[in-house]
This record gives C-alpha cells, structure tokens and sequence, in this order.
C-alpha cells in the first residue's frame, strides 16, 4: 500500500462503503453521553462523522436511541441529515441491537456493497488506520475484515453485503458472537497502532486521551 500526497490510498481497491456510527449507547461509566465530549475543536460525535466523511464513505448513519434529546440536538448542531438517523428503540438491549436495527434500515443506498461499523469510543483512530484497512477490505472483497493489533480483533468492523443482511435476523446477542459464527471468518488486518488498545468508556479514558492522542491537558 502507498498514500499520496493527499493522503489517499494509492491502488486501492474502491469500496461503494456506508459507515454506522453507534450513538446509542448510554454512557453509563462515563457519567455523561461520550458522544457529546468536546474533541478537536468538536464533540466525539463531530469528529466521527467528519473523520468518514474524509474517508469518502458513500452514505453514513448515526444510530441512536429513542428519546435521546442530548444526542438528537447535537446532531441538529451538526447538521447531520434527519433522514440518515437509525432509531433504536430498546437500546438497552445492548450494542448488538443497534448493529441490527442498522441492517434492519430501508435507507441504505443500494449500490453500497460494505458497511463499517464504528464504535463511539474511539475518536482517536489514525486516519492512516482506517485508510489500511479499507485498503485490506478492498483486497478481501468477500470477507468480514477487522483490524488487529498483536493479533486480537479490534474495531471498526468492515462487513460486505453478504454478511450485513445476514446481520437483520440473526440470533447472536454479541457481534463477536455473530462474527465467531460466520463460515468464512474474519480476516484481520495487522496494524500498528496503540489506538485500537484503547477505548473510551471513562473520564479517567478521557482524560489519557486527549494526553495520548490530541497532547492536551
């Protein structure tokens, strides 16, 4: 793989991808919705959405929960479209069911043939990491592909079509459970970056963050 000047992937195999973004969850060790924390200049959730929009994702979508005023009102700020909003409305149920209610959406467009699947804990990803990956998704076209750091599967997941619809109805209550279940497996990519050991789930992860990842604080 070589990136240009630009920072683009040179040679890469081109992905039709859409992107969900997991913005259901509720924060519960965190104490306050992660989504909303300020990161570079934005909140968590502006960051993302405009970290995929950089990687031309196709379409993206935020799936959030039902009745969730904070996330709805930040979204309105960002201007994210009404219409690219997935609505989870057990969102107790846990992460699984906003993966699902996502494969379950009439408004994909169809000539997308992969999904990412990204977490809302980890703003701090190198754009290099995502770039290899999709790079690696696009030479394994047919296959669930997942970064790895010292061999563990990490996150975002990059699903093709085959697998995403098998997502709707699926009886796994984890996505690791579904992805353990697949007949092809996942392929991983290995990379190296520390970022993908770390996720943000409390103000002690916040704050390490913005140390690690932004140098500040």
């Amino acid at each position: 793989m070589t990136i240009d000047d630009s920072g683009d992937v040179v040679g890469r195999a081109v992905l039709d991808f859409g992107v969900v973004i997991l913005a259901a969850g509720a924060s519960s060790r965190m104490g306050k919705p992660k989504l909303l924390l300020p990161w570079g200049g934005t909140s968590v959730l502006g960051h993302l959405i405009g970290q995929w929009k950089a990687m031309r994702a196709g379409q993206i979508a935020t799936v959030w929960a039902s009745g969730d005023q904070a996330v709805s009102a930040e979204l309105d700020r960002l201007d994210f479209p009404r219409v690219h909003r997935v609505v989870n409305p057990t969102p107790e149920r846990g992460m699984f069911s906003s993966i699902q209610c996502a494969a379950r959406w009439g408004g994909w467009n169809a000539e997308l043939t992969h999904w990412t699947i990204a977490l809302g804990d980890q703003p701090h990803l190198r754009p290099d990491t995502l770039r290899a990956l999709l790079h690696f998704a696009g030479a394994q076209s047919n296959q669930v592909c997942q970064p790895s750091r010292r061999g563990r599967p990490r996150h975002p997941v990059v699903v093709p079509k085959t697998a995403f619809v098998e997502l709707k109805d699926s009886r796994a209550t984890t996505l690791k459970e579904f992805l353990q279940a697949l007949s092809s497996g996942a392929a991983l990519c290995e990379l190296d970056d520390p970022g993908l050991d770390f996720d943000v789930d409390t103000p002690a992860d916040y704050e390490q963050a913005l140390r690690l990842f932004l140098g500040t604080h």
